[in-house]
């Protein structure tokens, strides 16, 4: 599917503020499942340095300075993308029993190495009342990919989507107790009750199309930058992306960003900027199939 992607993140200041910031807003280009085409990423005013390079992930990264002192930022994405990913039709995956095993036999440490994604990372730590969940919601699964997809459903089935009940900053366990949350919950609580089980799972940021194909509802999150969950299933099966905020496995309606152990790895906007007095983030996304 070829998509046009328009994004606008502004940034406004109570008072002016200098500093720098890490952006990770451009859909990546990949070797399986999808294709940049062309992308820009303007920034308004101009920053007085702008680096761009790739992270130890493979993400395209931006890192701006703003030494003089600005009252608002707008980061302006414009790019196309084909997205050709489909969901695997056949569970290759490894048994439960085995994919311990399978680990052992990954002797790389590269961007990819699941190694990278079965401990705790800054957002996602060991959790008993996420692990108690996890346990109860996969005890009749005996794949990994059948576990995987058993905690996509329970978490879309026992949590609300509810864009007011967290911020960027709450931990997924206080969103697991409410069971509400936005996406980056809904992907960090998954996250988390896979590494419990043993299973390596990451972050995935990105776009969701904005609107559905005819007779189909609209995905949540579709407004916004989105997220999602990849989990190493095994070696035969690989990385495979699912959706829990809207119960599917992630496919050609969803463009990869970024990919990383938790939210940190690939925030769109991250970095320090001295001000005083409160700063608003507005964001608006349109992901729109061109054929």
């Amino acid at each position: 599917m070829l998509y046009e992607i328009l994004l606008r993140t502004k940034c406004a200041y109570a008072s002016a503020a200098t500093g720098r910031q890490t952006l990770r807003l451009m859909p990546a280009d990949m070797r399986d499942g999808q294709r940049l085409i062309a992308g820009s990423i303007d920034i308004r005013p101009a920053p007085s340095e702008r680096v761009d390079r790739y992270d130890f992930f493979g993400n395209r990264t931006t890192d701006v300075l703003f030494a003089r002192p600005v009252e608002k930022v707008e980061f302006t994405v414009r790019a196309r993308v084909d997205r050709f990913a489909q969901p695997p039709t056949a569970d290759k995956s490894s048994p439960r029993d085995q994919l311990r095993c399978d680990l052992a036999a990954v002797q790389n440490l590269n961007a990819s190495s699941p190694h990278h994604f079965l401990d705790a990372s800054p957002m996602v730590r060991p959790s008993p009342a996420v692990r108690s969940y996890a346990c109860e919601a996969t005890r009749d699964e005996t794949t990994t990919q059948g576990i995987v997809n058993a905690l996509n459903i329970a978490l879309n089935r026992d949590m609300k989507y509810d864009g007011e009940a967290t911020t960027v900053e709450t931990p997924f366990e206080e969103a697991f107790a409410k069971r509400r949350g936005v996406c980056q919950d809904f992907a960090h609580i998954m996250i988390a009750a896979l590494r419990e089980l043993g299973i390596p799972a990451g972050y995935v940021s990105g776009f969701l199309r904005t609107e559905p194909p005819a007779g189909k509802p609209r995905l949540e999150g579709a407004d916004a930058m989105h997220a999602w969950v990849q989990a190493w299933c095994g070696l035969e099966a690989g990385w495979i992306e699912f959706d829990p905020t809207n119960r599917m496995l992630a496919g050609p309606d969803h463009v990869v960003a970024g990919r990383g152990r938790d939210y940190t790895d690939v925030a769109p906007v991250r970095g320090v900027m001295r001000t005083a007095g409160a700063q608003d983030i507005s964001q608006s996304v349109d992901v729109l199939p061109l054929g």
